[in-house]
């Protein structure tokens, strides 16, 4: 499935969705699911990040003491194990500067509102649809 060049937000007007590739950069997936993982990593790669993914907080904690990245894509709601929040936490004490966007296919939450009061840059419900993803790592990543 190829990235389209243009998105219709109406008769009148659309968007160049170039402008919202990206250069190569590390993203993590974090999601107990692996469906969600492998499309959202695929998604990812034809936006030109290079995608990574883990399938628990646990391992998404693990991975960034080893490993550089660059955004965290993170689901809220993770099982068994820790949740989201926990996740981002226990990240941003040893990576105070780390981005991540939350993702979720509940409504935002107070527990949603509270990862991004702790620097989580936004929310994205689920499905993710990949035109809404790029816009919001663009908006993060710069």
């Amino acid at each position: 499935m190829a990235f389209g060049t243009f998105l219709e937000v109406d008769e009148n007007t659309r968007i160049d969705l170039t402008q919202f590739h990206g250069l190569g950069q590390t993203l993590l997936v974090v999601d107990d699911v692996a469906s969600q993982r492998e499309i959202s990593c695929q998604m990812l790669e034809q936006l030109g990040y290079h995608a990574e993914a883990v399938s628990s907080g646990e391992a998404a904690v693990d991975f960034v003491k080893d490993h550089q990245a660059d955004l965290l894509i993170l689901d809220m709601i993770m099982g068994p194990g820790i949740d989201g929040q926990e996740t981002y936490e226990r990240i941003k004490k040893f990576r105070a500067e780390q981005k991540a966007i939350i993702v979720s296919g509940f409504a935002e939450t107070e527990q949603i509102k509270k990862t991004i009061e702790r620097g989580a840059s936004q929310y994205l419900k689920k499905p993710l649809m990949r035109d809404e993803l790029a816009r919001g790592i663009k908006t993060v990543l710069g």
